[in-house]
């Protein structure tokens, strides 16, 4: 499948927008990933999978499709869940552990940069919309239930 100029640039813009919205989102918060570095890693996983989608005769060998993106995103977010990992923190001495959504927040953009690069939009759309509610609202409803706790 040879997609035009106009189809790239709509589905790497939009899988950057989508991990530009999960990265305010980290930013407004003081988290240590943001929009850049957000954006960045769905515009990747994106152009990985738009390039692997583009190789000769691939449309038509579902199989061999099949095998090559299964084997895109076990690597992907393998190499996604290390980055993460980078920014799980834990203190020792208060037995806390930190940075879980954030990481969890860099896998969630590589999937949106996946579903980008295959023109997946409905899903996309609803997946980003669960995953600000989560960040948003899911975070209020977190904050208002540890108000008693201090």
């Amino acid at each position: 499948m040879v997609l035009d100029i106009d189809d790239v640039a709509i589905r790497l813009g939009a899988a950057a927008a989508a991990g530009a919205a999960i990265g305010l989102n980290r930013d407004l918060r003081g988290k240590q990933i943001g929009m850049r570095t957000l954006a960045l890693v769905s515009l990747g996983a994106a152009t990985v999978t738009i390039a692997t989608i583009q190789v000769d005769g691939m449309w038509e060998d579902t199989d061999a499709l099949s095998r090559v993106v299964q084997g895109l995103i076990q690597g992907l977010m393998a190499g996604i869940g290390f980055i993460g990992a980078g920014v799980i923190l834990r203190k020792p001495n208060e037995d806390v552990v930190q940075g879980l959504t954030t990481a969890a927040t860099v896998w969630v953009t590589a999937a949106f940069g996946l579903a980008c690069g295959l023109a997946a939009w409905r899903t996309v759309v609803v997946a980003l919309g669960l995953a600000l509610t989560i960040l948003v609202v899911v975070a209020w409803i977190e904050r208002w239930s540890r108000r008693g706790e201090d």
